[in-house]
């Protein structure tokens, strides 16, 4: 229904705009809104990239380059539609993207932007020099434009053009950032790790935002060179990166209507400069401070703040009449789910685990105990692909995850919670959650880019799995909250419904009751308990030997990388070994006096 609507005000805006330009005489006024067209698709991109996955980049000319440099090249040296090259020129700007996404597995943060930012400047350079391909600083003449009834599109049929263009992508951007792939790109703005441990594929996120953010670009550089008919390297500089970057964090990074109005007031401030080209960087280097440091969330981040209050009201009162809970969680299968057999990891002289071996059951609560430093958290790291054992080997559930990435580990039945807590503070509790589903959600990028029915109603049924889990948890009346700004007792239980969501077979809590209250550890010892009696696996790494003696079936004891007990609670609890673990030598034995 929102989807609709918002679909409905689109063509609205569009109609009504469309009009205005129509009563347009003045040329000027006309190429100022094309321009705000072409400074959109820019940063509607951009936005993808910065503002959702959280990739810098400083490359865009580069892009906006290829996309230029391709339509030209294409309508000049060969007799292709103008219009099959106008859409060629997007493809190849895509391609660009993806070669610029090759380093980001390997860099991060400021060491990317330097990437992109040399991507930017090979480009720039290589039109200026290779003057028999590219034209070098006189450039290319003759490029045909976008034609209608076989005549070239009047300036305010480009108008015209750009702003069906521009509401176009908007609608497509606006789909993608609303479904389980903008989600993902939030995960991987705020915590890759945690985001690979619900499934999500990092690599392949950030190479989508960057594809995302190239083809934008490269359509807005195309159209620039078809309506010009004329493109050189004057273009083609690191001020339109600049520039465009500007324009997402002053119109608010991460909105999806951020872009537009940082297109229409910097367009807008950019013509009024024109006589001033000296004062223009300082402006834009003025503006750029105001929006790193007084105004962070840019002109949507105040709106935003208004409207995610209102939201908050809303949904509190529409989940508390939900009353329904359903865990569809099985334990069918053979006894064994877990088999660790010599597992092996070493940093240096530094050993967390040496020669260790385990098997966890079907439905049976596991603990894995041991001192501070006896590679506990260690050993749930390799489970979860998190951390690669030298050696040994794990099988689960009859397949072995040793060398498998951490997001397939969870697509094959893997939960996890972890030590300290590593949820997506800023966004929602619901969408924490909802995140939680997303390998178990099989609905493409481009089923989710054009909202078709079967991204809308595995959307629908994550929502409503999620809001179950949530009530689960005690937490159904919070959905809509950020899931920062909960006490922590309430951000481990959203932790638990997050890797409650992944559907696991077994599920891993890495001290689920670190900084707990004594009512809220019992509290969550009752809910343990609750979730293994439904048939869950559950292996759990705890201090609190309260917890562990009342919620579990099996444990395991490990000290400084050795495993040196399991067996029931009682057992262990009367082992010697274990009492000298905890105690010392001396000490366990008046203990045990």
């Amino acid at each position: 229904m929102k989807s609709t609507r918002h679909f409905l005000g689109v063509v609205t805006v569009v109609a009504l705009l469309s009009v205005g330009v129509g009563v347009v005489a003045n040329d000027y006024y006309l190429r100022i809104a094309f321009m705000m067209c072409v400074y959109y698709l820019c940063g509607a991109g951009m936005n993808v990239l910065v503002g959702y996955a959280g990739q810098k980049s400083l490359g865009q000319a580069g892009l906006f380059a290829a996309g230029a440099y391709a339509v030209a090249l294409l309508t000049i040296k060969t007799q292709i539609d103008p219009w099959l090259a106008f859409v060629l020129g997007g493809v190849v700007s895509g391609v660009c993207g993806v070669l610029i996404a090759l380093p980001s597995l390997r860099v991060k943060g400021p060491y990317l932007a330097m990437v992109t930012l040399a991507f930017g400047i090979v480009v720039e350079k290589l039109v200026t020099e290779w003057s028999e391909v590219f034209g070098g600083a006189q450039g290319l003449f003759g490029i045909r434009p976008l034609t209608w009834n076989s005549q070239p599109l009047s300036m305010h049929q480009w108008v015209w053009f750009g702003i069906g263009l521009s509401a176009f992508v908007h609608i497509l951007i606006r789909n993608i950032v609303s479904s389980r792939q903008g989600r993902a790109w939030l995960s991987i703005q705020a915590d890759e790790i945690a985001a690979s441990s619900v499934g999500v594929r990092v690599y392949r996120g950030k190479v989508t935002a960057f594809v995302v953010a190239a083809v934008t670009c490269g359509l807005a550089g195309a159209m620039v060179a078809q309506q010009n008919q004329y493109i050189n390297s004057d273009f083609i500089n690191f001020h339109l990166s600049i520039f465009i970057l500007l324009l997402v964090l002053f119109g608010g990074v991460g909105s999806i209507y951020g872009p537009l109005v940082g297109a229409v007031i910097l367009t807008l401030i950019e013509a009024g400069l024109a006589s001033w080209p000296s004062v223009q960087h300082f402006i834009y280097g003025a503006l750029l401070l105001f929006a790193l440091y007084f105004m962070p969330g840019g002109v949507m981040g105040i709106l935003n703040q208004l409207i995610r209050k209102k939201n908050l009201a809303e949904i509190k009162l529409a989940e508390e009449k939900d009353t329904q809970v359903r865990l569809k969680l099985s334990s069918d299968g053979a006894s064994e789910l877990l088999k660790v057999e010599a597992v092996t990891k070493a940093y240096g002289g530094i050993k967390p685990a040496q020669n260790v071996s385990f098997t966890l059951k079907r439905g049976h609560v596991h603990a894995l105990i041991g001192p501070n430093g006896a590679g506990k958290s260690t050993m749930i790291n390799m489970l979860t692909g998190i951390v690669p054992p030298d050696s040994g080997s794990i099988i689960f559930s009859g397949r072995s995850v040793v060398a498998r990435p951490a997001h397939a580990i969870c697509s094959l039945g893997m939960g996890r919670t972890f030590q300290n807590l590593r949820l997506f503070g800023d966004l929602s509790v619901l969408d924490n959650v909802m995140l939680g589903r997303h390998t178990r959600m099989t609905n493409t990028f481009f089923d989710s880019l054009l909202f078709l029915p079967t991204a809308g109603r595995q959307e629908a049924a994550a929502r409503e799995r999620s809001l179950e889990l949530l009530k689960l948890v005690g937490l159904s009346n919070l959905a809509k909250a950020p899931a920062g700004s909960l006490p922590y007792g309430l951000q481990r239980r959203v932790e638990l419904a997050r890797a409650l969501a992944t559907d696991p077979e077994l599920l891993l809590l890495d001290e689920p009751a670190a900084g707990l209250n004594p009512q809220e550890t019992a509290e969550l010892g009752d809910l343990l308990i609750r979730i293994s009696r439904m048939g869950l696996s559950i292996l759990m790494v705890e201090h609190h030997m309260d917890l562990v003696m009342r919620v579990s079936d099996h444990v395991i004891v490990l000290d400084y990388g050795i495993k040196i007990a399991e067996g029931s609670p009682a057992q262990v609890q009367a082992n010697t070994k274990v009492v000298e673990a905890y105690l010392g030598t001396e000490d366990a034995e008046a203990h045990l006096a």
